[in-house]
């Protein structure tokens, strides 16, 4: 199984079920692990080939900026069937974290996957 990644993604929003949260903008961050198959893109050296992970990434911006939710729970989710229905994902790992929100930690978030993890090496018959 190949992975294409994107680390850090920061990203303002209104997020949070407090008074004061509805008010401001907050940023969150996002980690993406998603299933790829860039075997076609690393033989034709062509991004036809392969997942665009600038075009996910802009996707998600748009998303979120423009959004408001109170859990991070439906943003993540959202934000995962957003890439797999757009994108043609078939796995993924979403790591959404919102710094600073509990005193004494560096983030907060949740971690979630969508979709069928693709076997590799031996468990795949290779």
């Amino acid at each position: 199984m190949d992975i294409v990644y994107i680390r850090d993604l920061k990203v303002d929003t209104i997020i949070g079920i407090y008074d004061w949260e509805r008010e401001v903008r907050q940023t969150v961050s996002l980690d993406l692990e998603m299933a790829f198959d860039i075997s076609e893109a690393a033989r034709t050296d062509n991004i036809e080939h392969t997942l665009n992970y600038k075009a996910v990434a802009k996707r998600l911006i748009a998303f979120i900026e423009g959004s408001e939710f109170l859990l991070v729970e439906t943003m993540a989710h959202q934000a995962a069937a957003i890439v797999r229905d757009e994108f043609g994902v078939s796995w993924l790992r979403l790591r959404l974290s919102k710094p600073g929100a509990v005193r004494g930690s560096r983030d907060v978030g949740v971690i979630i996957e969508r979709g069928e993890r693709p076997l590799t090496g031996a468990a795949a018959g290779a």
